[in-house]
């Protein structure tokens, strides 16, 4: 309760803590204020152009924040909050202009996870949540792998997270999915009675749309199982993330889970793991199957590293 207290007067003072989610560890700062959001954006490094989600304790909370809350809306949090489903609608005037990029639509969350719950119930106001790490690289899924000093943040330790990639992203009339995570089209239509699609460009709404994005210090490529020879060949130390090891061998093999949520959690720490082996190549072998959880999956892994191209 301590950290707790620490962390309310932290933000009500303008400075930042980062927070568990079933997701990622966000940087939290006061939505409401300017300067406070301003500060996020200098720490990560993060392109003003780039909007933030804002985190809300419940409805009444992203009420403070959104002009207008249709009937699908409610609907959609009454199904999925708190849970990994950010929803775009149009913002209030009195919202600072830095949490949308200057756009009129704002992204909003409620994050399944009681120890920022109660933060944000004790705080009293909307928070913006980006993950709490260096702008365009390894999302957080530990309090460890926070990647900011704690003069600068604060960080509440709620144990790792179990969702592992960013929420889902859906825009509202029609529906469209503009950033594929945790929720699947199918369980949104299953609510709104109707088809979900996915947007087939970036949308300037929408978080996590930076071409290079959730990436290691170390370069990273994407591989199939053909390839590997060719890659194995060109790499002196090599990091490998697979469900089945490969022949000839690397030298550090990460296991990756065979299912997409267990994937999904293991991946950034998985990343991470590989970052720290000091290895020259990151290798990772594209994941196969038709589950829409892998259209996420394949989604942080094709901002995070480069496809191979074979000699």
């Amino acid at each position: 309760m301590t950290d707790l207290a620490a962390a309310v007067d932290r933000l009500a003072a303008g400075s930042l803590v980062a927070f568990p989610t079933e997701t990622v560890y966000g940087l939290g700062a006061d939505a409401l204020s300017a300067s406070a959001v301003r500060n996020v954006f200098q720490i990560k490094g993060r392109p003003a152009t780039n909007p933030l989600i804002v985190h809300v304790a419940d409805t009444a909370m992203a009420r403070q924040v959104v002009a207008d809350w249709p009937e699908e809306a409610e609907r959609l949090a009454r199904a999925f909050w708190p849970g990994p489903l950010t929803l775009v609608l149009p913002r209030r005037p009195e919202l600072p202009a830095e949490v949308t990029a200057g756009g009129e639509l704002v992204a909003v969350r409620c994050p399944d996870h009681p120890l920022t719950l109660e933060l944000l119930r004790r705080f009293g106001r909307p928070l913006v949540g980006p993950s709490a790490n260096r702008s365009g690289q390894v999302s957080p899924t530990t309090a460890a792998h926070v990647d900011f000093p704690p003069d600068q943040v604060l960080v509440l330790d709620g144990g790792p997270c179990r969702g592992g990639i960013e929420s889902t992203v859906l825009a509202l009339n029609p529906p469209r999915i503009l950033r594929p995570g945790l929720i699947t089209s199918r369980q949104l239509a299953q609510v709104l009675g109707r088809e979900v699609q996915q947007a087939s460009a970036p949308q300037s709404a929408s978080p996590g749309q930076l071409e290079r994005h959730y990436a290691p210090h170390t370069p990273a490529v994407l591989v199939q199982a053909e390839d590997w020879p060719a890659v194995r060949a060109g790499a002196r130390r090599i990091a490998l993330l697979a469900s089945q090891e490969l022949e000839p061998s690397a030298e550090v093999f990460l296991p990756m889970p065979a299912d997409p949520r267990g994937y999904a959690e293991r991946l950034y720490a998985g990343l991470r793991e590989a970052d720290d082996a000091g290895v020259e190549l990151i290798a990772v072998l594209a994941p196969q199957g038709e589950d829409e959880l892998w259209t996420a999956v394949r989604d942080r892994l094709r901002r995070a590293t480069v496809r191979f191209e074979k000699p």
